[in-house]
């Protein structure tokens, strides 16, 4: 297995920036086992649909579609072609809610833009007694959120609902989360985004702003008074995104990234 192993990280290296991590956790896949278990257990046989594996990535499928799962915050959630794959910077949108809200926490959450139900469900873990509302325009997206929240035990707190962003929705909320489409149509990006994720998670007009647009008018009268919005921006979007937020009123601060980016907007509900 570890001549396998070290074989193939080389032959991912062209087509990964990450090729020795790829092929741990293609092997760890293959043999049903936590990438940890790998590194730290006995050497064995590579299994016969490593191989298989191995090749799916050099084709440029990402590494969560391939073995269906991906880490975010605290909980690890199935994932598939019809979600975009959770990522990191995403977390920034939990971390600017902890520190708003504390131990206490929201008792309220509603995602707009569900997908795999990774802020939404990120939140209910991190808040045990809240419940929450994630709404997508994918049927398939919800489905797999849907799915998440039994595997992770919070369905009776977690419902899912079809819908245009918050078209329909009356009630306020402690917190809304919200990573909407925020690439510009016609952008370059890596080829596994590309090909691979879906295109209505990612692109937003030819600015990348569409999505925002559309989101700036409803923000206000879903944050409930001492509650927090916390929208996802791309690294270049901040001054852009607060103007629109800003011209129905809403007052704006930026949150970064741990790569000191720009990721977040917040807007505090009226009345703080």
């Amino acid at each position: 297995m570890r001549a396998e192993l070290a074989a193939a990280a080389a032959r991912l290296n062209g087509a990964s920036d990450t090729p020795r991590l790829d092929a741990e956790l293609l092997m760890a896949h293959a043999l049903g086992i936590a990438r940890e278990g790998l590194l730290l257990g006995p050497d064995r046989p590579a299994p016969d649909a490593f191989e298989a594996l191995v090749a799916r990535r050099l084709a440029g499928e990402p590494i969560a579609y391939i073995t269906g799962t991906r880490g975010f915050w605290t909980i690890e959630l199935a994932v598939t072609p019809a979600v975009l794959i959770p990522r990191p910077d995403s977390e920034t949108l939990i971390d600017a809610a902890v520190e708003h809200f504390g131990g206490v926490g929201p008792a309220t959450i509603l995602d707009l833009g569900t997908g795999s139900g990774a802020l939404l469900l990120a939140a209910l873990d991190q808040w045990r007694g809240a419940t929450g509302l994630g709404v997508d325009a994918s049927a398939a997206a919800l489905a797999v959120a849907r799915g998440n929240a039994e595997r992770l035990g919070m369905a009776d707190r977690a419902c899912f609902a079809i819908g245009d962003w918050a078209g329909g929705i009356a009630n306020r909320f402690d917190l809304l989360l919200c990573n909407p489409p925020y690439v510009e149509t016609g952008a370059i990006l890596p080829r596994d985004v590309a090909e691979h994720e879906p295109a209505a998670a990612l692109f937003a007009g030819a600015d990348g702003l569409a999505d925002y647009r559309r989101l700036a008018p409803q923000l206000g009268r879903l944050i409930a008074p001492g509650g927090l919005a916390a929208i996802e921006i791309g690294s270049g979007q901040a001054a852009a995104v607060a103007a629109l937020f800003g011209a129905e009123g809403l007052a704006c601060t930026v949150r970064r990234d741990l790569s000191s980016l720009d990721r977040c907007i917040l807007v505090r509900g009226r009345g703080d």
